[in-house]
């Protein structure tokens, strides 16, 4: 799939990234992945059909070579119809990007891996969070620990909310060395090795179907080359502001979810007619008013992520606030949605319950609100 270029270039002359044929494959499966909680491969499987989970791919490796905004557009497309497939897929895109950036991945390794994503989809994403450490974005080092061996390495620990595990080909494993000078580094290692117990413990809110399940290495083995940015522990402190654009792309897949309760608002309110009015309340000013305040909201919102993805990846500080001010937007269009239809917008019949469930997740991911603020802060104070 990745060598195709035609599908990316076809949908965005059509007006939208992501065919509108994968999209409505995407938005049935998802009330059902949602209610059982099971991994979205309905989803997944039409974006790999698609072509669309190496978008990120650069053109010297056969990929599309899309950029971080256009990832990102093609994230509010999908999270529109399912935000849980969204963010898995922005794993793959965040990954081949930084690749086609800095060419971090050992070349064979990396091939191997565009080869087999021709045959089937090929999933990955980091496991960095830990139960005792938490979030790597506040600091600390990991208590996974990667053994020295004869052959390579072996990785023993516990990785928290590690999203897509029960998908994932590759996890991206984030540890400490036993070295006597102790570094950190990713390892490289594939599910099908021995020693891999995925937790099903992910019971959230809101997201359901992203198997954010804790994953447990057991004496995990991984071959010597299968290491990423190793380097000295004292690196070992994630840079908040180097991730700063990536993370306002991932606020697109929630613009997506807002986009689609506005959608689920505006339907209701057309076709809902009450018999002691007799006539649709999208008539009705409290109605009107309140399809303003959501279009002003989302539309800022929009404007906001990808005015700053387009123009200012240079400014982490203009990232943050974009990313801050269009979440809290994404968030509060959804509430009016469901304060102003009261009872039938908490039904799942209508669909707008689910999309105020998985919005809440906004601004949850790393750095979380207080990290960014407190930067911003450091920032205006100097």
């Amino acid at each position: 799939m990745i060598a195709d270029k035609k599908p990316l270039a076809a949908a965005a002359s059509a007006g939208g990234l992501v065919p509108a044929a994968t999209l409505a494959r995407i938005a049935a499966a998802a009330p059902e992945a949602d209610r059982t909680g099971s991994f979205p491969w309905e989803g997944l499987r039409a974006l790999h059909e698609a072509g669309l989970l190496e978008a990120t791919v650069s053109t010297e490796n056969g990929g599309h070579g899309a950029d971080l905004a256009t990832a990102a557009r093609i994230l509010a497309e999908i999270g529109r119809a399912d935000p849980s497939v969204a963010l898995i897929a922005s794993m793959n895109l965040f990954n081949h990007l930084t690749q086609a950036q800095r060419s971090t991945w050992p070349t064979d390794v990396y091939r191997a891996l565009l080869e087999q994503a021709r045959r089937q989809p090929v999933l990955i994403n980091a496991a960095r969070g830990e139960p005792d450490l938490g979030s790597p974005s506040r600091g600390g080092l990991p208590s996974t620990i990667a053994r020295r061996m004869a052959d390579g390495w072996r990785i023993s620990g516990r990785k928290r909310f590690v999203t897509g595990s029960e998908g994932l080909t590759h996890f991206l494993v984030w540890a400490a060395t036993d070295e006597p000078e102790q570094r950190v580094g990713t390892f490289i290692v594939t599910t099908d090795t021995p020693g891999i117990e995925i937790v099903r413990n992910w019971d959230s809110l809101g997201m359901r179907a992203t198997s954010s399940h804790d994953v447990v290495f057991r004496d995990v083995a991984v071959a010597a080359d299968h290491v990423i940015n190793i380097g000295p522990a004292g690196r070992a402190e994630q840079d908040n502001r180097a991730h700063a654009a990536m993370t306002l792309g991932l606020t697109a897949i929630y613009l997506g979810v807002a986009e689609a309760a506005q959608d689920v608002f505006a339907e209701f309110a057309r076709t809902r007619i009450p018999a002691n009015l007799g006539r649709p309340i999208a008539t009705t000013d409290r109605i009107i008013t309140a399809a303003g305040e959501i279009a002003l909201l989302t539309g800022s919102a929009r404007d906001i992520i990808f005015d700053a993805l387009d123009h200012h990846q240079d400014s982490p500080e203009t990232l943050m606030r974009a990313r801050l001010i269009a979440g809290r937007n994404i968030q509060e269009a959804v509430q009016i949605a469901v304060r102003t239809l009261g009872n039938p917008a908490l039904s799942a019949d209508l669909g707008l319950e689910r999309h105020f469930r998985n919005v809440q997740a906004t601004l949850v991911h790393a750095p979380q609100e207080d990290v960014a603020i407190s930067i911003l802060g450091r920032a205006a104070l100097a």
